[in-house]
């Protein structure tokens, strides 16, 4: 087994195609496929369902896709430590955020990162705090920032930004009027949620809070996506529990956060791999996030009528 076989074995996995592989590994077809096969005969398991329309990847090839990937960062890892010139940062960083954060912060992360690195290069990926935990692990990414993350012994906690959440409700008109004042966190049930599947991270600090004082939420639908909840909240199908920057930048009137009696609050934090060195980029990439991440996450929010606890974004 060798770096270039799991380079091209990765390659033809994620497109599902050795035709597409070879003209994006710029090596004819042939010669890709017989590496790859050498590669099946070391390992003695088939990592690939060949059929007329392409291939597929087995579960051997499943389980050997998370290890390569590791394997390639670190090597690509090494290279950039080594390859470092007159005290500049080089090579590439991978960093995964939730989408409502993704959102915000990764335009003005790529304008500071190319003013501040510019023989460096940027990833930018999106998805749940589960993921992102998993992906750290695997080295699919450099650095994650989730919310609530548990204390593991493969990644180091770094706390970041704390965040309050707020029950979304559907902008009011004069026919049904929006729910209005601070809602007692007891009375949540009262109002169907449509929120993401278990082991969401804020889906997790709602159902333990209310477990705390002998109730369950009122689930109306299981969602992941942000943009979805939003959707169907429009839509009549329910409520939501998120954090204002869900709805940042949303017309006005067209949702109402409704704080919480006790504010109920959340914690982002940046993560890292706890087991695999972190680049001088790496590290000049954290000290970025963490400089100018809060003052861009930072949802700016009005006061609600009659000096109540609720807002509306403009």
């Amino acid at each position: 087994m060798d770096i270039k076989q799991l380079e091209y074995f990765v390659q033809v996995a994620e497109v599902g195609s050795f035709t597409k592989a070879s003209a994006l590994l710029s090596i004819a077809q042939p010669a890709l496929s017989r590496q790859v096969r050498l590669l099946e005969i070391e390992l003695k398991q088939n990592l690939l369902y060949r059929n007329g329309r392409g291939v597929s990847v087995t579960d051997a090839g499943k389980r050997l896709v998370e290890h390569a990937r590791g394997i390639l960062q670190q090597v690509d890892r090494a290279r950039d430590e080594l390859g470092r010139t007159m005290g500049t940062p080089v090579g590439r960083v991978i960093v995964a955020a939730p989408p409502s954060v993704e959102k915000f912060l990764t335009v003005p992360l790529v304008k500071s990162f190319r003013a501040g690195f510019p023989s460096a290069s940027l990833a930018m990926i999106g998805g749940l705090s589960f993921y992102i935990l998993e992906w750290l692990v695997t080295g699919r990414i450099d650095i994650g920032i989730a919310y609530n993350p548990s204390p593991s012994p493969a990644i180091e906690i770094i706390p970041f930004l704390e965040e309050e959440l707020y029950l979304i409700c559907p902008g009011g008109s004069a026919r049904k009027p929006a729910p209005s004042g601070a809602l007692p966190f007891k009375d949540l049930p009262r109002y169907p949620l449509i929120i993401p599947s278990r082991p969401n991270a804020i889906r997790m600090r709602v159902e333990t809070q209310l477990a705390n004082i002998g109730i369950k939420p009122e689930v109306a639908l299981e969602i992941d996506g942000v943009a979805s909840i939003l959707d169907l909240i429009l839509e009549g199908y329910g409520y939501a529990v998120l954090p204002m920057n869900a709805i940042r930048g949303q017309p006005a009137g067209r949702f109402q956060a409704r704080r919480f009696t006790k504010p109920l609050t959340t914690h982002l934090a940046l993560v890292v791999s706890a087991q695999r060195p972190a680049t001088p980029l790496m590290r000049m990439t954290l000290e970025l996030i963490r400089s100018i991440g809060p003052g861009i996450l930072a949802p700016k929010a009005a006061s609600g009528k009659s000096g109540k606890r609720q807002h509306e974004f403009e």
